[in-house]
C-alpha cells in the first residue's frame, strides 16, 4: 500500500480525516460526487466494446450495435448529479470566502486548481505519449483514436469550469429571484431546442451547455439554502421530472439513449438538450428525498472513509479510467487479441463484463495513487492569487483547448495542426490563470 511521507498508509489518513469531519458537515453531497462519478467510469467500461476476429480489431459502441440496450444509459446518465452536487458545494464555498474575508480571486484560484491541475497531468501525458506512438510507426489513425477516446473525460470539465467561473453572479441571482432564475435558464435552454428543431438552427443548440447546465447548477443552490420542500413534494418533482422525459422522447423528437450519439446526427447530451434537466430534475427530487436515511448511513466510518479517500483522488479517478481501458485494451491486442475474441452482446461477453471491470478498477488503483496527490496538493496554495481577469481568460484558453481535444484527439481535426493549438492552449491558458505556475512550484 502506498504510504505518504509520514509514513501513514492512505487508507488510515483517510480514516483519521474522516473522523475529524465536523458535524455540519453534508456527507451525502460528497457521497453523491464519489458514486456518480464510479458510475460514469463503470458506464463508459461497459459501451465501449473491443472485437478480436482474424487479426483485426473492431472498436465500437454497444448503444450502437445493439440498440435494446439505450435503456441503460438511463442508469448511467448521471452527470446531472455532478453539476448539482457542484452548486451545493459552490455556494458552501462561496459563503465560506465571503465569512473569511476572500475575494473573488483568491476563491477563483482555488477552485481552477483544484480542477485543472489534474487535467494538465492528462493532457502533457497525451501528448508524450502520442509523440512515442509516432516515433514507433504507429499509424496517426490509432493515436488520434486513442487519444480522442481518453480525452473524453475532459468533454465536461470545459462546461464545469465555465459554471465554476460565473458561480459567484449566479448565484447571487438564485439569492436574489429564487426558483425564478432556474426557470430563466430553463425557458432559454427549451427556446435554444425549439429553435434547433423547428427552425434548423442546429448550430445554434450548441449554445444550450450554458442554459442547460447553469439550471442544473441552480438545483444544488436550492438545496444548500434548503428551498427543496418536503419528502413528499421531493417526489413530486421526480415525478414530473420523469414525466416530462417521457414525453419528450416518446411524443417529441429526442432520442432515447441519455449518452452520446447512437442515432446519427441527434444526442441529447452532444448538444445538450432539455431532455438533460428533466432527467436532472428527476434525480435529484428522488435522490434528496433519501437525503435523510443516507446522511445517518453515512454516520458510520468505515463507509464515511471510503467516500473520503474517493473524494480526494476523484478527478484522478475519472480522468485517467478511460486511458486505463486504452492502454490494456493495446496489450490484449499485442497478445493476439487475448481476452478480445468474445461478440459483444453476446451472453458470453456479459458474463465477462464482471472480471472486465474488475481488472480495470485493478489497474486504475496504482495511477490513481501514484497522480493523486498532485490533485491533494492543488488545493493548498499561499501565494497571493493574480487578478480574476487574467485567471478567467486563462481558464477560458484552457476550455477551448480541452473541448477541442475531447472532440479531435491529437491528431484529429478538420484544421492542420489543430491538436497543437489546442494543446497550446491548455498550456498557455494553465500559465496565464496561474495554475502551471503554482503545479510547477509545488512539484518543485
Amino acid at each position: 500500500m502506498k504510504t505518504d511521507d509520514n509514513g501513514m498508509n492512505i487508507w488510515s489518513q483517510a480514516k483519521n480525516l474522516a473522523a475529524q469531519t465536523p458535524r455540519e458537515r453534508n456527507r451525502y453531497v460528497d457521497f453523491l460526487r464519489a458514486v456518480s462519478i464510479l458510475i460514469v467510469i463503470v458506464g463508459h467500461w461497459l459501451i465501449a466494446t473491443f472485437y478480436y476476429v482474424d487479426g483485426t480489431l473492431t472498436t465500437g459502441l454497444l448503444l450502437k450495435t445493439r440498440p435494446q440496450t439505450q435503456w441503460l444509459t438511463w442508469v448511467f446518465q448521471v452527470m446531472p448529479i455532478f453539476f448539482f452536487v457542484g452548486g451545493y458545494s459552490n455556494a458552501v464555498s462561496l459563503e465560506s470566502a465571503r465569512r473569511r474575508g476572500i475575494e473573488y480571486a483568491g476563491w477563483l484560484a482555488a477552485r481552477l486548481n483544484r480542477l485543472l491541475t489534474p487535467l494538465l497531468v492528462l493532457v502533457v501525458s497525451w501528448a508524450v505519449i502520442g509523440v512515442v506512438m509516432h516515433l514507433f510507426g504507429v499509424s496517426p489513425k490509432v493515436i488520434q483514436y486513442a487519444s480522442q477516446a481518453s480525452m473524453i473525460p475532459t468533454w465536461f470539465l470545459a462546461i464545469y469550469i465555465m459554471v465554476v467561473i460565473l458561480a459567484p453572479a449566479t448565484y447571487s441571482f438564485w439569492r436574489s429571484f429564487g426558483f425564478v432564475s432556474f426557470w430563466v435558464f430553463a425557458a432559454i435552454a427549451l427556446l435554444i431546442d425549439v429553435a434547433y428543431f423547428a427552425a434548423g438552427l442546429q448550430w445554434l443548440g450548441w449554445a444550450n451547455y450554458f442554459p442547460v447546465w447553469l439550471a442544473v447548477h441552480h438545483l444544488g443552490y436550492a438545496w444548500r439554502d434548503g428551498r427543496i420542500g418536503s419528502k413528499a413534494r421531493l417526489l413530486v418533482y421526480s415525478g414530473s421530472g420523469m414525466l416530462a422525459l417521457i414525453l419528450l422522447i416518446f411524443t417529441g423528437p429526442y432520442p432515447f439513449a441519455m449518452v452520446g450519439s447512437p442515432d446519427e446526427g441527434l444526442s441529447n447530451t452532444a448538444p445538450p438538450k432539455i431532455t438533460v434537466l428533466a432527467l436532472a430534475v428527476f434525480q435529484f427530487g428522488l435522490l434528496l428525498a433519501l437525503e435523510s436515511p443516507m446522511r445517518r448511513v453515512l454516520s458510520e466510518l468505515r463507509l464515511w472513509t471510503a467516500t473520503v479517500l474517493l473524494s480526494s483522488m476523484i478527478m484522478t479517478v475519472y480522468l485517467w479510467h478511460i486511458t486505463i481501458m486504452v492502454v490494456f485494451v493495446a496489450l490484449l491486442y499485442l497478445a493476439g487479441g487475448f481476452g478480445l475474441g468474445i461478440e459483444p452482446g453476446s451472453l458470453d461477453w456479459w458474463l465477462s463484463r464482471t472480471l472486465w471491470i474488475s481488472t480495470l478498477l485493478v489497474l486504475l488503483l496504482p495511477v490513481a495513487l501514484l497522480l493523486s496527490p498532485l490533485e491533494r496538493r492543488s488545493r493548498s496554495g499561499d501565494s497571493k492569487p493574480i487578478s480574476a481577469s487574467w485567471q478567467i481568460a486563462g481558464a477560458m484558453m484552457a476550455c477551448l483547448g480541452i473541448a477541442l481535444l475531447a472532440r479531435f484527439g491529437y491528431g484529429g481535426g478538420p484544421l492542420p495542426f489543430l491538436d497543437i493549438g489546442a494543446f497550446a492552449l491548455v498550456v498557455v491558458g494553465a500559465k496565464i490563470s496561474g495554475v502551471l505556475s503554482g503545479f510547477l512550484n509545488s512539484s518543485g
